[in-house]
């Protein structure tokens, strides 16, 4: 039985509401500091997946043509878009939060809804608790997150707390399917995986932190691509 998404989710969603619920009463100072504090803990986390690298050449390759095909398909645009109509839908429910530009919204919720939903550890996680059920990655990432969520919200919204829909959902589809992924994998293909995990969340933190507006969600489709390649490397380059 699966638990690991739906705590998960759960946090996000009590952090979210927890923290919209204080907004103003946050010290601006505090909700200023803590967010770089969250992006320099995401980029932290990037390096530590990024060392783990077999194959760099490939994993370049992959986000390389995740990002051509992101940028094509309007990714982050089409994600935008999503993101606009569900804060839309909180504020027809809740009260909203003043104070952001709507495009500032956007930068900052389209860069959460990536490292909450398509993070290199939230990914593993839930595939590793489909395969073995154990919960324990997915657990580290629940803390983290609570308090993420929390302090976000403090100036997004309710809008913050709703991530935990598709969160759940991504998770729990991942680690249905980890019982067909993992065997096909090997362990060099993992560290490859995360290695491009760790690539996002690095630029996830850089976008938090406003040193520069990756487009994040263009980006996904490299992990999708980097265990086809990783195998191909080992097998026809290496």
């Amino acid at each position: 039985m699966l638990i690991g998404p739906y705590v998960n989710g759960a946090a996000v969603l009590a952090g979210g509401l927890f923290g919209a619920c204080l907004g103003g009463r946050v010290p601006e100072r505090v909700r200023d500091t803590l967010p770089l504090t969250f992006g320099l803990a995401s980029m932290g986390l990037g390096v530590m997946l990024i060392i783990k690298v077999k194959f760099m050449p490939a994993v370049v390759l992959a986000m390389v043509l995740g990002a051509i095909i992101g940028e094509l398909c309007y990714v982050e645009r089409y994600l935008g878009r999503a993101a606009g109509a569900m804060r839309g839908l909180v504020d027809n429910i809740f009260p909203p939060h003043a104070g952001l530009s709507h495009r500032e919204f956007m930068d900052k919720y389209v860069a959460l809804l990536v490292l909450f939903c398509a993070s290199g550890t939230g990914i593993f996680g839930a595939m590793h608790e489909g395969m073995t059920g154990d919960p324990s990655i997915l657990y580290i990432k629940t803390i983290l997150d609570l308090f993420t969520a929390a302090i976000f919200a403090t100036s997004l919204g309710y809008a913050v707390a709703a991530i935990a829909l598709p969160l759940v959902l991504i998770q729990v589809a991942l680690a249905m399917l980890a019982s067909l992924i993992m065997p096909l994998t090997t362990p060099a293909m993992m560290a490859d995986f995360s290695a491009a995990g760790g690539l996002l969340l690095l630029a996830t933190g850089l976008r938090i932190c406003d040193i520069k507006m990756f487009p994040v969600a263009n980006l996904l489709p490299g992990l999708v691509l980097v265990m086809p390649l990783s195998s191909l490397w080992a097998a026809y380059v290496h």
